[in-house]
């Protein structure tokens, strides 16, 4: 899914599944590519976080996974 949806700023992001959307933020005057992630795990509890590309969010939900002790 390319968009984040929310109610009230909470992720309305369902179990087992991702969403993520790209956005542009300043670093002084250079405009600098983001994304922001989220997963919420089949148990319920949502991971989100920023990076650079949606690949790199990727890699930290997986180590986030793997500190649970579950994979993909």
């Amino acid at each position: 899914m390319g968009t984040i949806n929310d109610d009230k700023g909470c992720s309305v992001c369902t179990a087992g599944k991702e969403n993520y959307t790209n956005y542009t933020s300043r670093v002084g005057r250079k405009p600098l590519k983001m994304v922001q992630y989220d997963y919420r795990h089949t148990d319920g509890e949502l991971f989100s976080c920023v990076g650079r590309t949606l690949e790199a969010c990727r890699l930290k939900r997986d180590a986030w996974l793997e500190r649970k002790g579950v994979t993909l």
